[in-house]
């Protein structure tokens, strides 16, 4: 019999309930450690007294415009210090932060403009052309507000207000608000849209906040960390980690750019502790030229995300002073939601095999409560076999509460009481899943299902071979065959047939390419391989 006196006369009050929002880390921190370093940028230094009165003045200078609940502020910036206030100020008057890949055309920007119905742009001022482009054909007119980077100042302008005279002018002591529910949207942040338009997918505070303290407990985060910003902030809102910094105080240095050179003097100079990036960001750092590359006394915990490294990789970035953890997620689930957790007693293993470990994209975060791999046609879990091929599925507070304006769509996605990823991956005996494909990467050759990623980890093996990405090619007898894209590592070369070769060796005949075409992979602006592009020139070979 159930215990009434639990649920009588013990409410529910502000005093012992509160939504749950990242905007109360970045408040401790300026109240705990008012005088650390919080943000590096050239030669600027913010303390976190003073980064927590920006963010307070941003969101006070846009309340005065009229900004508050349920209003998009879009932000079209770098890694810079401005993106950094956004992701506080923004939430700070009620609104919701939607941060645009700058790398995409004008035509995707605007249609973002007009999707989120956005009432306000913050932008870089090098950007200016782009967002000329995209305001043209957009049909919104936000408020312009510009960013005049010193360490890169741009000329041009839309006329817009200074960023700076902007925040100068709004209230250091602005009573900001909580949500009214830790369910009110924070961030919008939309998909890739290789396939048609891209979706807005909204996130809510209590997920931002447990995600982001989700990433200092896995990323293996102290008091103080120091964070290098080679992770795009329009990805995923940065992978949470914006919020993740002042849950520890931590201090964020911001690079414009990915280049080799300035990472590694960022790195050594500010004393780097973490950082997150593709595949793309290794290779960077890899193959940095003498000029270039810099003993690292410390060690940098990096999170890498996308296709596994293989050992020589992992080798190569240990041995540069990196230590490499794969993680997994997906913008629908705030960036990564899945880990490689590693265990003590694999380090006696050899090599190989930790890499083979290593190639799973592992369990669980804490901050997620569910996790499997459902056979799509029983709607229930595979066997933990290592073999038996499903869709990945999700369950929990970071999940995205759906996408903007599109009911179907979301629908579609949250069935069943899970959130269904698209991705096909297959679960071991420990529990530890490890991908074998998206679902539209599936080659199926002569009724054989062959995983595009197995055959690419093989490829990617080779010495020669820098990235690599297989696809299919219609074919007339088999319907389909697989197809490699390979770019080559500098100064290095290799004959189709050598990589053909190579991957005889390594896969089952059915499973080898029949096609090598050679040349740089086209990849979106945080890294990865656009697979969409390539099955239009495997078509058309």
């Amino acid at each position: 019999m159930t215990n009434a006196a639990y649920n009588t006369d013990l409410p529910r009050t502000p005093a012992n309930f509160q939504p749950l929002t990242p905007l109360t880390l970045l408040e401790r921190a300026a109240h705990v450690f008012p005088d650390h370093c919080a943000i590096i940028h050239g030669a600027q230094r913010v303390t976190y007294r003073d980064f927590y009165a920006r963010a307070r003045r941003l969101g006070s200078a846009l309340a005065g415009l009229g900004i508050g609940r349920g209003d998009t502020v879009s932000a079209l910036l770098f890694n810079t210090p401005p993106m950094l206030e956004a992701h506080y100020g923004v939430p700070m008057c009620d609104a919701v932060l939607n941060a645009i890949n700058t790398r995409l055309d004008p035509a995707g920007i605007a249609f973002i403009l007009d999707h989120a119905e956005a009432k306000v742009l913050i932008l870089d001022r090098e950007l200016v052309p782009l967002a000329r482009a995209a305001l043209e054909i957009a049909r919104v007119s936000p408020v312009l507000i510009e960013y005049n980077d010193p360490t890169a100042p741009g000329a041009d302008t839309l006329g817009g207000t200074d960023y700076e005279a902007f925040v100068g002018g709004g209230d250091p002591e602005y009573p900001w608000q909580m949500p009214r529910d830790e369910w009110d949207a924070i961030a919008l942040n939309y998909t890739s849209g290789t396939t048609g338009d891209p979706k807005g997918v909204v996130y809510h505070h209590r997920g931002a906040t447990l995600l982001a303290t989700g990433n200092a407990l896995h990323a293996g985060m102290r008091q103080h960390p120091v964070y290098l910003w080679t992770l795009p902030m329009f990805h995923c809102n940065g992978w949470c980690f914006p919020w993740t910094l002042s849950a520890l105080a931590g201090t964020h240095v911001c690079l414009r750019a990915v280049r080799a050179g300035a990472m590694y003097d960022a790195i050594v100079t500010h004393g780097v502790t973490h950082m997150c990036g593709a595949p793309i960001v290794m290779s960077t750092l890899l193959a940095a030229g003498e000029g270039e590359k810099r003993d690292v006394p410390q060690q940098v915990e990096f999170l890498t995300a996308a296709a596994p490294p293989p050992e020589s990789v992992l080798a190569a970035m240990a041995e540069a002073g990196f230590r490499v953890t794969h993680v997994y997620g997906l913008t629908e689930v705030y960036g990564p939601a899945v880990i490689n957790e590693w265990k003590r007693d694999w380090d006696a293993l050899d090599p190989e095999a930790q890499a083979r470990l290593k190639s799973r994209q592992g369990v669980r975060y804490a901050a997620l409560e569910g996790l499997d791999v459902f056979d799509v046609e029983a709607g229930q879990p595979v066997p933990a076999d290592g073999a038996s091929l499903g869709e990945v599925v999700f369950r929990g507070n970071v999940v995205m509460k759906g996408y903007f304006k599109n009911p179907a769509a979301t629908q579609k996605a949250l069935k069943d009481g899970w959130f269904w990823s698209g991705d096909l991956a297959v679960k071991h005996p420990d529990g530890y899943i490890q991908l074998k494909d998206r679902s539209k990467d599936i080659i199926i050759s002569g009724g054989e299902n062959i995983s595009s990623i197995e055959v690419e980890e093989v490829i990617f093996k080779h010495p020669a071979v820098a990235m690599c990405a297989v696809v299919a090619k219609p074919d007339d007898k088999w319907g389909e065959t697989p197809c490699v894209f390979v770019e080559l590592r500098p100064g290095r070369e290799a004959s189709a047939e050598e990589i053909l070769a190579h991957a005889r060796a390594g896969l089952a005949g059915f499973k080898c390419p029949r096609y090598v075409v050679f040349g740089e992979l086209p990849k979106t602006s945080t890294g990865k391989i656009q697979k969409f592009a390539l099955r239009e020139k495997a078509r058309a070979l």
